[in-house]
């Protein structure tokens, strides 16, 4: 009897398959096209060698290399492939990560999508318009206004400052 007790504990045991042991694969679960669709060579003509990595390669920049990280002037920071504006100097804030971050999008101009590239889900930021890998956003972002970090890659995107 304990001998049955024992095999079918190790049966059930077995046969469990937890959260931890799923494998899971990055995918790209975006099937939206863009308004601005451009080939690999003619993206490569139109950006750097960075930016084509972050933008088209869903790369990331070193932590603390951004010209963006440290600007304060008031302004808008758009895609650096297409121009689209996406983030609002306003909602800047020091994250202490390396990277610009910011508490919002603007909002219809920054696409979300879910990756598992390192391992565990985080969800990816696209511009809208031109599909360009931005960043990331968390939940860790200042309580006060929305608690969420968009986390941008500084080669993804330019200033320009307010007149």
């Amino acid at each position: 009897m304990f001998k049955n007790i024992v095999l079918i504990f190790c049966i059930i045991l077995t046969g469990c398959n937890g959260n931890s042991q799923e494998k899971k694969q990055a995918t790209n679960t975006t099937t939206a096209k863009y308004t601005i669709e451009k080939s690999k060579e003619e993206w490569k003509k139109e950006l750097t060698d960075m930016q084509y990595y972050v933008l088209r390669e869903a790369g990331t920049e070193r932590a603390f290399t951004s010209d963006l990280l440290k600007e304060k002037r008031k302004g808008t920071y758009v895609c650096a492939a297409c121009g689209t504006a996406l983030f609002k100097s306003e909602h800047k804030f020091d994250s202490g990560t390396g990277w610009p971050s910011f508490d919002r999008a603007i909002e219809g101009n920054v696409a979300y999508d879910v990756d598992y590239k390192i391992g565990y889900k985080r969800t990816e930021e696209h511009c809208a318009v031109c599909g360009g890998h931005l960043g990331h956003v968390f939940e860790d972002g200042p309580r006060e206004t929305t608690g969420e970090r968009h986390c941008i890659n500084g080669a993804a995107m330019k200033f320009v400052p307010a007149k």
